[in-house]
């Protein structure tokens, strides 16, 4: 369910070339994030707007894009944030 959350405001918000999500959060049942609801995900994600972005901005995108999910239901999240011309 969270998965497609993230999937839908993801792509909603950057219109990608790629994205991947992987939920790991069953490798960590029984942690403090998990027993309170927070899954562990990382995506992996490759979109125009990254263009001349840093890390950190490319970050800061995809916290505001997925906006209440960071408050409860994402634990954790990787990020693997790239533009077209980093991808190969």
């Amino acid at each position: 369910m969270t998965t497609e959350l993230i999937r839908t405001a993801l792509n909603n918000a950057f219109k990608p070339e790629l994205l991947e999500i992987i939920d790991s959060s069953a490798a960590h049942a029984g942690h403090a994030g998990a027993r309170s609801g927070g899954g562990h995900y990382h995506v992996t994600i490759v979109a125009d707007t990254f263009e001349g972005q840093s890390s950190v901005q490319r970050h800061q995108l995809i916290y505001k894009a997925l906006g209440d999910l960071m408050k409860q239901q994402i634990h954790a999240l990787g990020i693997n944030a790239l533009s077209p011309s980093e991808k190969n």
